[in-house]
């Protein structure tokens, strides 16, 4: 898009014909090219955690311990998630959000597909990190596309839904490899193999749909392609009327912008830090309170039903999917009062209730009432409520900050979360669950659950009443403001 580059102070009512749009063909094309991508990620993560005692076996054709996949690997996926989302999310706000999503799926393909050819540790834990490095960019970038390609009336729930869709894929990822470890259906040595395989077949079908999905025209207008931006809001007006069979009502108002190439990094974070510093507040709190329930819970898990309740260790798979599957149906089901009853209280009602409801699971572990299932019954309850809340930690981030500054914005606080949950997380949680020590164990739930509760109280404060408005009119575009004070910062 180097060539018909605009610049200059132009007016356009391009977010409010796409926010007028109504659900059509056309948003369920950009729903599946890019929110599936968290079903990726879910199997990904999962997969890593269920093969990682196969692939310490002698006969698995790698020469590596159970310590290093879910240790030295894992912490190699985090810090490459952590650096994607950062780099990836800054090119995402300069190059477009297309050409980043089109980028960062390749690298997930290629870097997933030269782990499942792994001969030694180090290249295994090579392409762990490349892994990550590729979805890490992908939050920053689908995130970014999702929420200026869909309507404000719709934004909440389908962000909070795909964001959710992780578990899908966390629960398949659970299933599939009591299938691919089986070794009475595959060899040691290939089995765990086909399970990454899997993975790069499935990013291809994604890859293949995404060629369709559009660039986001809010981010053409403000980068000079105005007139690029017009024609794509125009097809896609066609095509919904075609769909549907009915006028489309009149735009709502129109902005004034100065379009420009880029915008600097300075300008990016005096917006997110000084120009909004209690958003900013509000989503490290979200991140952070998220990061630590889940840690608290799904890092732990297994070894919990283990070791206090005798589960064998190829029955951990069965558990692991029904909790996944309660993560998922928190989004799917409470998705659309995000949109309905609002932000506020959406999202520290589900910060709040899901860290009550630790408290509560806690207690009950710490007094020996628990058994495995009703243990397992307690955190589907948690994280039915959890998971819509840590969806709406994405959602508002992506939302509550200039267009602009967006794809950084969520690289940034994701990065922040990832790296607590997955470094400072581990390194506390492991050794209270690893103990067999109950209150250990209890101790790690009421972590998570303070904090997660704490959170909680922050967006009861702080959290922007962002339902059905436009992006624009949650925080102006940078670019508006200087159009309309050009002395302005």
């Amino acid at each position: 898009m180097g060539e018909g580059v605009e610049e200059g102070t132009v007016t356009t009512d391009v977010p409010a014909r796409l926010d007028r749009l109504p659900w059509s063909r056309w948003h369920w094309m950009i729903v599946i090219g890019l929110g599936t991508v968290w079903i990726l990620d879910g199997l990904e993560v999962t997969v890593v955690g269920n093969v990682a005692g196969r692939l310490a076996e002698s006969d698995s054709g790698l020469d590596i311990t159970a310590g290093q996949v879910t240790g030295m690997a894992a912490a190699l996926y985090v810090a490459g998630a952590c650096s994607g989302a950062l780099f990836f999310g800054w090119l995402t706000d300069r190059l477009g959000r297309k050409k980043l999503f089109m980028i960062t799926l390749a690298v997930y393909l290629a870097a997933t597909a030269m782990t499942a050819l792994s001969f030694e540790s180090w290249w295994f834990f090579l392409f762990r990190f490349l892994t990550g490095f590729g979805i890490g960019g992908e939050y920053a970038a689908i995130n970014s596309a999702i929420d200026e390609l869909i309507p404000s009336k719709y934004r909440g729930q389908v962000d909070v839904i795909i964001n959710g869709s992780f578990w899908l894929g966390a629960a398949g990822g659970a299933l599939l490899s009591i299938v691919m470890l089986d070794e009475n259906i595959f060899p040691a040595n290939i089995g765990w193999r086909l399970t990454f395989a899997l993975g790069v077949v499935l990013g291809l079908v994604i890859l293949l749909v995404r060629r369709h999905v559009p660039e986001s025209p809010r981010w053409l207008f403000i980068h000079g392609h105005g007139k690029a931006a017009e024609e794509l809001v125009s097809r896609a007006e066609r095509e919904t009327v075609a769909h549907r069979g009915e006028e489309l009502p009149p735009p709502a108002g129109q902005i004034t912008i100065h379009q420009r190439k880029a915008v600097g990094f300075g300008l990016i974070a005096h917006a997110i830090f000084t120009r909004y510093p209690k958003r900013a507040v509000l989503g490290l709190a979200l991140f952070l309170g998220q990061a630590f329930l889940y840690n608290a819970i799904t890092f732990g898990f297994g070894t919990i039903l283990i070791t206090f309740f005798d589960i064998s260790s190829g029955l951990t798979g069965y558990f692991y999917a029904v909790i996944a599957a309660s993560n998922f149906c928190g989004p799917l089901l409470l998705g659309r009062l995000f949109d309905t009853l609002g932000r506020r209280l959406m999202i520290s009602g589900t910060y709040l209730l899901s860290g009550v409801l630790l408290f509560g699971t806690a207690w009950l572990f710490d007094s020996g009432r628990l058994s495995a299932a009703t243990l397992t019954a307690c955190w589907c309850a948690v994280l039915f409520f959890a998971s819509a809340g840590a969806s709406s930690a994405y959602l508002t981030v992506s939302e509550v900050f200039p267009m602009e500054t967006r794809a950084l914005a969520i690289a940034f606080f994701y990065a922040v979360g990832t790296a607590a949950g997955g470094i400072s997380g581990p390194m506390i949680f492991a050794k209270l669950t690893e103990s067999g020590v109950v209150g250990d164990t209890a101790l790690a739930f009421q972590i998570g659950a303070g904090l997660m509760t704490a959170a909680g109280l922050v967006a009861a404060a702080l959290a922007v009443p962002a339902e059905r408005r436009g992006l624009e009119d949650i925080a102006a575009p940078l670019t508006q403001r200087q159009a309309e004070q050009p002395n302005g910062r």
